[in-house]
């Protein structure tokens, strides 16, 4: 881990919830990395709430008073080489963007995001909502800003709804907008989202967890192996198919089964022959020479 003074120290543990010393005792893990940024200034968040119209929530803005941004990453030793596993992040106060006006694809004539909500008018719930709430629009209905964007899994957002006047509500919400363009909801304050952040330890592509689809097979056995704080095996679960594999040694190794060799007995000897028998054999001894028989 990047060596850290005392009060650096301190604000990490502050920061974290005590998660970093977690993943260090962690089997495995070899390098807990954490980015220690500055305070924003108050006069760059006063200047982001007046060029966006609305106001940062007080706990987001508390959290950028503290610390403009948040960056911790953590590797695990794959065939002797470290690999970046965990990745927790929330963008800094300059690079809290609004998403609408951006294209989908990086192509030419390639749609833009406000032009999805003509396409999905009968849609008004997200896949995997259980809150029933109104699904994110990228038109004028809501202001949508990116906290992470999830190492290219998705985008977590910022959600504010504005009405029909143009007035923008304070109340805010956090959603998770997939790769396939659907909205799943989180929370709906920032404090409970960071928790989530946090005691999901950054693992990949936590966020599907809250789909209705779910984590990828390889992401699950990360998750069997790290498990998170928070950790609900009901969530990975699967009704039909389960996605750790079961070796069974009793069937694998079992050996094949010999049939049993059934030996026939022999008929019973009488008497009589028994005798003959063994008259034979003394007269085939009594040729051999050197054989000396007592009279």
């Amino acid at each position: 881990m990047e060596a850290k003074s005392d009060a650096g120290s301190t604000n990490l543990e502050t920061l974290t919830l005590g998660v970093s010393k977690l993943l260090e005792t962690s089997p495995g893990v070899t390098d807990v990395n954490f980015r220690e940024k500055h305070p924003a200034e108050r006069h760059l968040v006063a200047s982001w709430e007046l060029k966006n119209n609305c106001s940062l929530p007080e706990d987001l803005k508390n959290f950028y008073l503290m610390t403009d941004g948040f960056h911790m990453t953590w590797h695990v030793k794959f065939d002797d080489y470290p690999i970046q596993l965990g990745s927790m992040m929330i963008n800094s106060i300059s690079k809290l963007t609004q998403l609408g006006l951006s294209s989908v694809y990086s192509l030419p004539n390639a749609l833009k995001l406000v032009e999805l909500d003509d396409m999905d008018e009968n849609v008004s719930v997200s896949e995997g909502n259980t809150r029933g709430c109104e699904k994110p629009h990228f038109d004028s209905r809501n202001l949508i800003f990116e906290l992470d964007h999830c190492n290219g899994n998705g985008k977590v957002c910022l959600i504010y709804r504005v009405t029909k006047t143009g007035l923008v509500l304070p109340d805010i919400e956090i959603w998770f907008l997939d790769r396939a363009l659907y909205w799943h909801f989180l929370t709906d304050t920032f404090t409970a989202y960071y928790r989530l952040l946090i005691t999901h330890l950054g693992l990949p592509q936590w966020q599907y967890i809250f789909t209705n689809y779910g984590v990828s097979p390889q992401a699950k056995q990360w998750f069997n192996m790290y498990k998170p704080i928070t950790f609900n095996p009901v969530l990975l679960a699967e009704e039909k198919e389960a996605f750790l594999n079961k070796l069974d040694p009793n069937k694998v190794f079992k050996s094949k089964i010999k049939t049993p060799v059934i030996k026939k007995k022999l008929p019973a000897q009488t008497a009589g022959s028994q005798k003959g028998h063994t008259s034979t054999i003394a007269s085939r001894n009594s040729s051999f020479p050197g054989n000396t028989t007592k009279k």
